[in-house]
């Protein structure tokens, strides 16, 4: 694969290059291409003072004023063993009573209300997804929460199938 990528970048790279590279008669193409540059660039109106600034209309936003949105971190659920279900359910109808898709961030739990949504955060990388609750479980074990094959993903819990995960109430 690297070799690939060298032989792509020099090929590249040797088409790029002028074919009369390093050859006394390119002076003259060089000369030209200076006064082409020179006379496009003299092509546009120098002010001698700055037009004035527009002036805001009633509609107008100012962006000074703007808060930024932060996502607080929610109500604290608190921490658990999350798994993942996928291909077996996609398209099968969850407890909810809409169609389970592997590739959306849903989540089942077991008495979240559904529609809820919760931030599922896994400690050892860091990384977080918000979730849907919209079916019921899980049912197997000490776990916590079950995670769409996309929220797993996200959250590097696919080749172990499981982990260590801390939960909050979004909203």
């Amino acid at each position: 694969m690297a070799k690939r990528a060298i032989r792509t970048l020099l090929f590249i790279a040797a088409t790029a290059l002028p074919t009369t590279a390093g050859h006394s008669a390119d002076r003259d193409g060089v000369a030209a291409a200076v006064a082409a540059d020179v006379a496009f660039a003299s092509s546009f109106a120098q002010f001698e003072t700055l037009p004035p600034a527009p002036v805001a209309t009633s509609g107008a936003v100012d962006i000074d004023s703007i808060e930024p949105v932060t996502e607080t971190a929610g109500t604290p659920l608190g921490s658990g063993t999350a798994s993942f279900y996928g291909r077996a359910f996609d398209g099968r109808r969850t407890a909810s009573g809409e169609v389970f898709r592997m590739n959306e961030m849903t989540a089942a739990h077991r008495t979240l209300p559904f529609g809820s949504r919760v931030r599922v955060t896994n400690p050892s990388n860091g990384k977080s997804v918000v979730v849907r609750i919209n079916d019921r479980g899980p049912f197997h074990g000490g776990r916590v929460i079950d995670v769409s094959r996309a929220a797993a993903t996200e959250l590097g819990l696919v080749a172990r199938g499981h982990g260590t995960v801390e939960l909050a109430l979004v909203d």
